[in-house]
């Protein structure tokens, strides 16, 4: 068995059946908005003007700060800031920015009210950070699939709100678990569902026919060695969120006992120097990040 593996043997096969009836009830809840689907419709159509669809995208204040955060946080490098829609546009660039529409619509689809075990301005951040930590690794090691890497950093977590919001009993004795009897969160997942937040973020990846590799990554981010599809980039994404966690508290505790695959390592030629290397250099520029995508 893996070291990231938990023992299959230990779920509640009750419990995993009865989580699934719950996601099968859910996963058709129309996700996107009507805006986020006349945009990705029109990024698809080659007519569509920067202008269209900046006035589009702009009759969502939500979507249109948030597109705007990405585009002038340094994975895009300008030297000025990016103070309008069209322009956002032109600096992700088209293919991008459709994939991170759909990413931001399914995260805010999922979203629920804050309380004491979650709040979503931490989610967003956690997951924008290792968003970017992808996005920079895959660009570091020379693949070019960096913007894949940034969406699938941005969802890896999707399970959990999910649990949060849909399994919001089953969410809090999962917290209970972790603080009173000391199991780790995917234990305490496999415990109170039957699943993990990997699994239900796979789950439901696939019944949005989402692509194989994101589905992968929603699914083995804590243990790339079990996927199947692009493991190059599961490996950057467990990585990346490896390195978010290690970097220090960003609200999110979720991922705090996350163990390194030496698969992943091995998988991307990193050393333990390099991975420490990426960690110190992206340290440097994630404080500002995070300034820029918090407010």
């Amino acid at each position: 068995m893996m070291s990231n593996e938990i023992n299959i043997q230990s779920v509640d096969l009750e419990k995993r059946k009865k989580t699934e009836k719950i996601l099968s009830n859910i996963f058709s809840l129309p996700a996107i908005t009507e805006i986020m689907q006349e945009a990705s419709r029109m990024l698809d159509d080659p007519t569509t003007s920067t202008a269209e669809l900046a006035r589009l995208i702009g009759r969502d204040q939500g979507l249109s700060s948030r597109i705007l955060s990405i585009a002038n946080s340094s994975l895009y490098g300008l030297p000025r800031k990016v103070a309008t829609i069209d322009f956002a546009l032109l600096v992700i660039g088209y293919k991008d920015t459709k994939n991170i529409v759909i990413a931001l619509s399914l995260m805010e689809a999922f979203k629920n009210k804050n309380d004491a075990n979650l709040n979503y301005k931490n989610v967003w951040v956690h997951s924008y950070s290792v968003g970017g930590a992808a996005r920079k690794l895959a660009g570091d090691l020379g693949f070019k699939f960096s913007g894949e890497a940034f969406v699938a950093g941005l969802l890896h977590d999707f399970g959990i709100p999910v649990i949060h919001k849909y399994l919001h009993t089953s969410f809090v004795n999962i917290i209970d678990s972790v603080n009173k009897d000391g199991k780790s969160f995917l234990e305490a997942e496999a415990l109170h569902l039957g699943l993990t937040h990997q699994d239900i973020g796979r789950f439901l990846g696939e019944r949005w026919n989402l692509p194989a590799s994101l589905c992968d990554v929603l699914g083995y981010h804590h243990t790339p060695e079990l996927a199947v599809n692009n493991l190059d980039l599961v490996s950057i994404v467990h990585i990346a969120d490896y390195a978010v966690n290690l970097i220090g508290d960003n609200g999110i505790i979720w991922d705090k006992d996350i163990k390194l695959s030496p698969e992943a390592s091995e998988r991307l030629k990193l050393k333990e120097a390099d991975i420490v290397t990426f960690i110190n250099d992206f340290k440097v520029t994630l404080d500002q990040e995070i300034q820029v995508v918090k407010y």
